[in-house]
This record gives structure tokens, sequence and C-alpha cells, in this order.
């Protein structure tokens, strides 16, 4: 019997996080925690593990003992993905100071935040791609391009039952505390703030519109490589047809780094992952894919915008089985340093239900990238290619005054 997604509704719930497992570790400012995955963690279309991802957190705008200031603390917040897996609302750090110049007079520090967040990636930056290269040269049937996403939203504490997370108004950081929280992302933004990176910031940085996309993502799962999901990126085309255009599998991450700007009422996330596309299906394979697509129906009242009628398998033969359908609205806008884009998301996934609704924003520094992929690139040049990126990060994209709210 066809499947057919169990519900039809409108949600606005925020259903997206990246669980980072490790616990944080006593000495916030000087570092670090590193992790390396021993395998590729099988998620429904998700971002998955390299064999040896690495995984670090740290805090800029600690005092000058390297301890959280009085004045950040900790205040509960929203979170319907993470509520509905433990029954209690995430933490966010929140600075109880009202302006950038009342920190200033607060405290004193001798180097930018964006010189101690370059210094603390950097290492991990170059030993991560230089594991990556070697993939890259035996890329067989994938076509593997690395990335490195910066994305911003607010890092999420949660996990620690006893503490009663829900009837917290206010809370003083205690190291003890954020010792036992799993962290998570929340990122879905609001449209003000959209509007003021795209109408404010845009100019003022002197990037250029590249172009808007609204595409369908069906997510698939092989039964032939049950660690990958193959993802058909699609377009509407006449009579309200899909039209397959690119065939992907989810990306996989080498590093990632997340950094609590104290100073500022969003967090940086910094990514290195590499997007895969397939190159070289076989005429049955893409005949199974186009069969797929091609008994899609648009249906604006589903979640992620498709469903597959009765009487019609949303399965090709055994094969490939549809998990999930995204869509999405893109705008992108490029420099030669980077890209930014804008997304607005709505999905579906088959085996937990909807995941998807959100305002996200996020940049890939292509032209750091491009520096690491040449040999014998000086280290010099990506230091301060790096400095660069991240101080118009800092100085741009980090203050949304109604993020959480």
């Amino acid at each position: 019997m066809a499947y057919i997604p169990p519900h039809k509704r409108h949600s606005k719930d925020v259903r997206r996080a990246s669980p980072i497992p490790e616990t944080l570790q006593p000495q916030f400012q000087r570092h670090m925690n590193l992790r390396a995955s021993t395998s590729r963690k099988k998620k429904s279309g998700k971002i998955v593990d390299a064999d040896n991802t690495i995984y670090k957190w740290f805090a800029v705008g600690l005092d000058e003992d390297g301890q959280f200031p009085p004045y950040i603390h900790l205040e509960p917040i929203s979170f319907d993905y993470i509520e509905s897996k433990t029954g209690e609302k995430p933490l966010v750090l929140v600075n109880s100071i009202v302006t950038e110049e009342d920190i200033k007079l607060e405290r004193t520090c001798s180097r930018s935040p964006w010189e101690i967040i370059a210094e603390n990636v950097q290492q991990e930056l170059l030993s991560s791609f230089e594991i990556l290269r070697n993939e890259m040269d035996d890329q067989g049937s994938e076509k593997i391009k690395p990335e490195l996403v910066a994305r911003l939203g607010k890092i999420a504490f949660s996990g620690r039952h006893s503490m009663g997370l829900e009837s917290v108004n206010k809370m003083q950081v205690e190291e003890a505390i954020l010792r036992q929280l799993k962290r998570s992302w929340y990122i879905d933004i609001p449209s003000s703030y959209m509007e003021n990176i795209i109408d404010g910031v845009v100019p003022a940085i002197g990037i250029d519109f590249e172009e808007e996309k609204d595409v369908y993502t069906v997510k698939l799962s092989d039964n032939t490589r049950p660690d990958v999901t193959v993802l058909c990126k699609c377009i509407v085309v006449e009579n309200k047809k899909l039209q397959l255009y690119k065939v992907k599998l989810n990306k996989v991450r080498q590093l990632v780094i997340d950094v609590s700007c104290l100073d500022k009422n969003l967090d940086l996330g910094l990514m290195l992952c590499t997007s895969r596309i397939l190159t070289s299906l076989t005429d049955e394979e893409m005949n199974s894919l186009r069969g797929l697509i091609n008994s899609a129906v648009l249906d604006s009242d589903m979640k992620g915008g498709l469903r597959w009628p009765l009487g019609e398998e949303a399965s090709s033969g055994g094969r490939y089985s549809v998990i999930g359908v995204t869509h999405t609205v893109t705008k992108a806008y490029k420099s030669s340093s980077f890209r930014l884009t804008t997304r607005d998301a709505d999905g579906y996934d088959f085996k937990t239900g909807p995941r998807e609704t959100f305002g996200e924003i996020y940049l890939k520094l292509k032209r750091i990238v491009s520096e690491i992929q040449e040999r014998g690139a000086e280290s010099d040049s990506i230091s301060k290619m790096l400095e660069d990126s991240l101080r118009l990060i800092w100085e741009k994209f980090l203050c949304c005054e109604r993020f959480l709210t």
C-alpha cells in the first residue's frame, strides 16, 4: 500500500537541532573539547559525521580568569524539538548588559574577539582539511566539494532533568551545570533580522544578488547503500510537475566548532563539510529516481509540499524509498570571499513527522576554502583571511535584538 504522510498541517514549530554529544570541559577559554567520531551516524537526510570528525566548543567574552562574567546567566527558551524529546525547556546564555558600550566599560580585552576565534579555529581547520584532501583525491563516482559554513543562531543547553529548567527565571552560569548539559542549535531566524541583513548589511558590505531558488528536495533511502541518503533536487516545470536536476548524497562533516559569543545575542558555528554530487548514475538508477519524482503531486496542504497518490508507491521496486521531503526558498548573495544565503524551509520526515519549518541564514567562506586547497598555502595568509571573515561576521551578523522573543 502506498505510504501517505500522516499529517496535513502548517506548523510554525522549530524542529531542527544538531546535537553535539560531548560535555563541556572546565577550562572554557583555554580550550576546548575535541572529539573524533569513530563511525558515520545515519540520520534521515541530515549531515553525518566523517570517520574522524572533530568537535570543539569555546566561549568568547570570558573575564580575565577565564570564567563567565556575573552578567551572563542562563534562561529557558521554547525549543519544541528538544522539549518533545526531553519534556523540558533548554537553556541559552543571555547577557544582561544592554549595549556593547556598557560591556566595554565593564571590562577590557587586549585582543579582539575575531582574533581569539581565529586562533582557536585555525589548527583544527588545517588538520581537518588535510584529512579531507585524501578523500578528494579518490572521488570515484562522487564529485566531492568542500565547504566551510558559518551559521548563526543560539546554542541551546539541555539534558539535566533535576535542574527543573521550566521553572527557572534567571540562573547564574556555573561550570558544574554546563558540564552536564548537551548542546543543540536553535537557528530559526525572525523576519525582522532577515530584513535587516538584506536591506542594511548586504548593500553596506557591497555584495551582489546572485539568484533565487525554489527547490523541492526528495530524500531517499537506498537499500544498496544503507549508510547514505540520496537527495533528489527538483524544480517545478509546466503542468505543476517536478523536474529532477541534481542528485546528491547527504553532506559529511569533518569539523564542527561552536562559539558562545557572550557579548552578542547570537552565537557562531563553523562547520567544514563536503557536498557530494553523484556523477555516474546508470540508466536504470536514473529511471528509478525519475519514476519516483514524476509520481509526486504538489500539495501546499502537506508539510514539505509533496505527496504520493493512493495506488502509487513512494518507492522504486524495493531499492529507493522516500523518507522525507523539504521545500526551500533561498536567496543567495555573493562576493569574492563568501556566499550569503537566506533560506525558508518547510519539511517532512516520513519516520518522525514534521521536522523543519524555519528561516535560516548562513555564509559559505569560499575564499578560505580555495586558499587552503592550494598545496603549499601559507598559514599566515589563511589566518589573515579567517580573521577578516570573522570580523565581518562579528560586526555585521551577530546582533538580533528580538531573536529570543
